[in-house]
């Protein structure tokens, strides 16, 4: 229902800013939210982030104060911007758009890792 493409990650030095961006397009008009997720190797995808129509935004503790997801509608574009980053943060990123009541499309992820 939502097509939706990451952008933006690599791997950068920890306290080194990055900006993941998510480029989405589709029927964006049924959906409630979108979001930023993240996901290590044998674990499951955690949310970051999150951001709703009304903007409205939540952030998991472990990033408050450190990561701003916005969004540009106009340009269907779905931002996270992430400073201080430490290593804790490496993972796959992924942005999502939900539609309620459960749905949930998925980009297909950027990896960031950060170094100490």
């Amino acid at each position: 229902q939502v097509q939706l493409v990451e952008s933006g990650g690599g791997l950068v030095q920890a306290g080194e800013p990055l900006r993941l961006d998510c480029a989405f397009d589709g029927k964006i008009w049924l959906t409630d939210s979108m979001a930023w997720f993240r996901q290590v190797p044998g674990k499951q995808r955690d949310l970051v982030a999150s951001i709703s129509n009304d903007g409205r935004t939540t952030y998991v503790d472990s990033v408050k104060g450190r990561f701003i997801i916005t969004r540009d509608s106009l340009k269907k574009m779905l931002y996270l911007g992430i400073n201080s980053p430490i290593p804790e943060d490496t993972a796959v990123y992924y942005c999502g758009a939900h539609t309620p009541p459960s749905h949930w499309d998925w980009g297909p992820g950027t990896q960031v890792s950060v170094s100490s």
